[in-house]
């Protein structure tokens, strides 16, 4: 009698941190912009860094993106003024409903800093200087890694 194979192996209950992709796969971030020129950059500097971008350049484009995909996003990098009726608060709430223990980057020329933002978020101030914006894709990129890392 032909030998059975073995069962796969089933991983066990809390191994993995919230929102842990397995190795190979880019860690993805969801940048909602309205500055076109901005987004671009943004967006460069994350894929040379690893990290895959999905965009928005308005709050309700977000937002639809956070429905269709918000599973595979592992951090927000938002606009806190928005076109439109949603704006970056709003944007940062819907998506801690999907991701509640991810992180949040909140940015603003001018801001209404009296708004509550989301537990465990950065604010950052445009305009940008270009080291910030490397520090961050940076640590976009290797904090999915340093948590695989953690639960080896």
């Amino acid at each position: 009698m032909p030998a059975l194979p073995p069962f796969p192996r089933m991983p066990q209950p809390g191994a993995e941190p919230p929102g842990a992709k397995p190795p190979g796969v880019k860690p993805c971030v969801l940048i909602v912009e309205d500055s076109y020129m901005l987004l671009e950059l943004l967006v460069t500097l994350c894929a040379q860094h690893g990290v895959e971008t999905l965009t928005a350049s308005s709050g309700e484009a977000a937002l639809t993106l956070l429905r269709e995909q918000g599973s595979r996003i592992d951090w927000l990098l938002t606009d806190i003024r928005l076109p439109g009726l949603v704006d970056g608060w709003s944007v940062a709430e819907a998506y801690r409903q999907i991701q509640p223990h991810r992180p949040v980057i909140y940015s603003s020329t001018t801001a209404n800093l009296n708004h509550p933002a989301v537990p465990g978020s950065i604010f950052v101030t445009k305009p940008f200087v270009i080291a910030d914006i490397l520090r961050l894709a940076r640590m976009m990129g290797s904090e999915l890694e340093a948590s695989r890392q953690l639960c080896a």
